[in-house]
């Protein structure tokens, strides 16, 4: 009788030594690598692919290696650098050339709101003086003397008004004061004049 050969035993386990598969985490079940490299991740990768330690710092061969973001910032600022070359020191130029129209327009609009706020000056100060000069039976010069102290409080929007002073006319039934002065002058050798008129009704007896 002869004797059948044995055959070799298939459900046996692997050796001890021999290192267990395992699934990278968030890797399709194809794609395994061995249980002691599973740990590891590559720094800039995504958590899902990982390597041994000693291969995160090597690169594919004919890969070229990535930048940081310092280099690619300077890289990027080079590559401007040389496209624009032939435009530099046209930023300047072109300051050079707008800066006396933008100075003109800021001067221009100061001395406006300046001459503004000189002519609301004078009219209120005209109209003070004909408040007090309209009252029934006031003395002369009271119209002139509020205006004066109003101008004198008012500060130096409104200069040169002293010269010839605010000048109040009172007739039969109307009263007229007039201030005139000149603005403050945000440009040199300049004079903006302002002149601002008052009228009011006198205060009187009258019968029905």
């Amino acid at each position: 009788m002869t004797a059948r050969p044995a055959h070799a035993d298939r459900s046996r386990s692997a050796p001890a030594d021999r290192p267990a598969v395992l699934r990278a985490p968030g890797r399709p079940a194809g794609l395994c690598v061995p249980g002691r490299l599973a740990g590891l991740r590559v720094p800039g990768r995504p958590a899902g692919l990982r390597v041994p330690g000693r291969l995160a710092g090597l690169r594919a061969p004919g890969r070229p290696a990535r930048p940081g973001v310092p280099a690619r910032f300077a890289v990027r600022a080079r590559r401007r650098l040389g496209d624009g070359g032939a435009e530099r020191g046209a930023n300047p130029v072109e300051l050079a050339v707008v800066m006396p129209a933008i100075l003109v327009l800021l001067f221009a609009s100061l001395q406006a709101a300046a001459w503004f706020v000189a002519r609301a000056t004078a009219l209120n100060a005209a109209q003070s003086a004909v408040n007090a000069q309209r009252v029934h039976q006031a003395p002369a010069g009271a119209g002139e003397a509020r205006a004066h102290a109003f101008l004198t409080a008012a500060g130096d929007w409104l200069v040169g008004w002293q010269d010839p002073g605010p000048d109040c006319v009172t007739g039969a039934t109307e009263v007229t004061c007039t201030v005139t002065g000149d603005s403050l002058s945000v440009i040199p050798g300049v004079r903006f004049q302002v002149r601002q008129t008052a009228h009011g009704t006198v205060e009187r007896w009258t019968t029905g």
